[in-house]
C-alpha cells in the first residue's frame, strides 16, 4: 500500500509530474528540465532528489551531465503516466512540454553537449 500512495504524493506535485512525464518519453538532465519548465536548477535537483529516492527514476552519467529517465518497474506510476499521455491534448501544459523536448537540442547546445 506505501508504493500506491507514493505515487500519487508524487503525482500532486505539478513538477514532480511534469518531470515523470518528460523523463518517460526521453532521457533529459537538469540543464534541459530546467529550460523546459523555466525553473531553476536547484528546484529541479530537489525534485529529482525527490524521485530518486523513491526509486522512480534510473539516471546515467555522460561525462558532467546525468541523464534521467523513468524506471519501468513501477507498474502503477507507468500506468498512470500512459494514461495521461493518450489523453496529453487535455493537459496544456504537459502537451506543451512535450513539444519542447522534441527540440531539445538547442539546450543541449549551451550546455556544450551532444545526443547520441
Amino acid at each position: 500500500m506505501n508504493e500506491l500512495t507514493n505515487v500519487f504524493k508524487v503525482l500532486s506535485d505539478e513538477t514532480r509530474l511534469r518531470i515523470i512525464m518528460m523523463v518517460f518519453q526521453k532521457k533529459l538532465c537538469v540543464c534541459e528540465l530546467c529550460e523546459v519548465l523555466k525553473v531553476s536548477q536547484s528546484k529541479i535537483s530537489r525534485n529529482l532528489s525527490k524521485l530518486r529516492d523513491m526509486n522512480f527514476v534510473a539516471f546515467e552519467r555522460r561525462e558532467k551531465f546525468i541523464f534521467y529517465s523513468l524506471k519501468m518497474d513501477n507498474r502503477v506510476l507507468v500506468s498512470v503516466v500512459k494514461d495521461i499521455l493518450d489523453d496529453i491534448d487535455e493537459y496544456p501544459d504537459l502537451l506543451e512540454d512535450q513539444k519542447k523536448i522534441i527540440d531539445i537540442e538547442r539546450v543541449l547546445k549551451k550546455c556544450n553537449f551532444k545526443h547520441d
